[in-house]
C-alpha cells in the first residue's frame, strides 16, 4: 500500500482474496501467496512470488512503467 501510494496516477493496483475468488489463482498459475503479478495494456508482463523487498518491487514496477 505505501508503494502504491507513491505510484499514483501511474499505475492501478488491485488486491485479490484467492480464498474468495477461487479460479484467480489457477487463471494467472499462482502457486504461492502473496503473489504480485503486473500487467501492461492487459497482459502480464512480470510475476513476483513471496515476499519482496521495497526495492525489488519498485525496481520491478519501473521496469513495466
Amino acid at each position: 500500500e505505501k508503494i502504491a501510494k507513491e505510484y499514483i496516477g501511474k499505475l492501478k493496483v488491485g488486491k485479490v482474496n484467492v480464498d474468495d475468488n477461487a479460479e484467480t489463482p489457477t487463471q494467472y498459475g499462482i502457486q504461492g501467496i502473496p503473489t504480485l503479478i503486473l500487467f501492461k495494456d492487459g497482459q502480464v508482463v512480470n510475476q513476483l512470488v513471496g515476499f519482496q523487498s521495497e526495492q525489488k518491487l519498485k525496481s520491478a514496477i519501473d521496469s513495466v512503467l
